[in-house]
């Protein structure tokens, strides 16, 4: 047991009280339930270990004020009203110490999942494969930095787990896909047709600006979709002619952001 003040707040609480119910004698009720009340606090506040000292000590100041105020033995009913209160701060004391400890422990498992989740959330925006996560309901709960730069998705609506079809509807309204505007409205049907049903069949994707990505969507237990967009234009664009190779390098990232590998097979 850590010695603070939320070690001693209990066994503390527990000798006022009994030195109060001694000096005010019989004027006040039976302290009992208040010292019951106590331990509960002291487990709730430190842990089994102060609770524990509060229940020893609010049993051994009963059982003084019981024998300092009578003048006689002790009754049965006296032994068994400390009994009761012996039973009831003991299991107090155990029930609450082993709460806390497992209240502390779901803290900090819960801290140690988020951390982790930070944690994998800032190396996949490390990649260049464009991730996004979507909930049963086909809601984004995560797209990282990838899929942002590759469709031009802001961050404020990015963070606010728009639904798949609004990232659709997105990429269609900024003109990243390479497609003529009347096969934009078959082409959004069929990805999320593909969504839904969880088909992992890949796709080639073309976009404007000259990469290709492809799109797989693998259905995940709970339901949800883990969407990837992977770069594959140096593997799509192999056979396109040596003549348009100042065109692919044109293509390229000029922050360097992506890997420079992309489309050096037309040099």
């Amino acid at each position: 047991m850590r010695f603070g003040w939320r070690a001693i707040c209990g066994p503390v609480l527990t000798a006022a009280t009994l030195l109060l119910a001694i000096l005010l004698d019989r004027s006040v009720p039976s302290p009992a339930p208040l010292l019951v009340c106590i331990v509960a606090l002291a487990g709730a506040l430190s842990g089994f270990a102060s609770a524990i000292t509060s229940a020893a000590l609010a049993v051994t100041g009963a059982a003084l004020l019981l024998f300092f105020h009578r003048a006689m033995p002790f009754a049965i009913a006296d032994l068994v009203q400390l009994g009761l209160l012996a039973v009831t701060t003991a299991g107090t004391a155990a029930i609450t110490g082993l709460m806390r400890e497992r209240l502390l422990g779901t803290f900090a498992a819960e801290r140690q999942s988020h951390a982790t989740a930070a944690r994998l959330s800032a190396a996949l925006d490390q990649v260049d494969i464009g991730i996004v996560l979507l909930d049963a309901e086909t809601r984004a709960e995560f797209i990282n930095r990838a899929f942002r730069d590759y469709f031009a998705v802001p961050d404020d609506i990015a963070d606010g787990k728009p639904p798949f079809v609004a990232l659709m509807y997105h990429g269609r309204d900024t003109g990243a896909f390479e497609l003529p505007e009347d096969e934009l409205a078959t082409f959004i049907a069929q990805r999320m047709e593909m969504v839904r049903i969880g088909d992992a069949t890949p796709i080639n994707i073309a976009l404007r600006s000259g990469e290709v990505l492809r799109f797989v969507c693998a259905a995940l237990p709970d339901g949800g979709r883990m969407l990837s967009y992977t770069p594959v234009t140096d593997l799509v664009r192999h056979t396109d002619a040596p003549s348009r190779a100042d065109y692919y390098r044109a293509l390229r990232d000029p922050t360097g952001r992506r890997l420079i590998r992309y489309l050096r097979v037309a040099e």
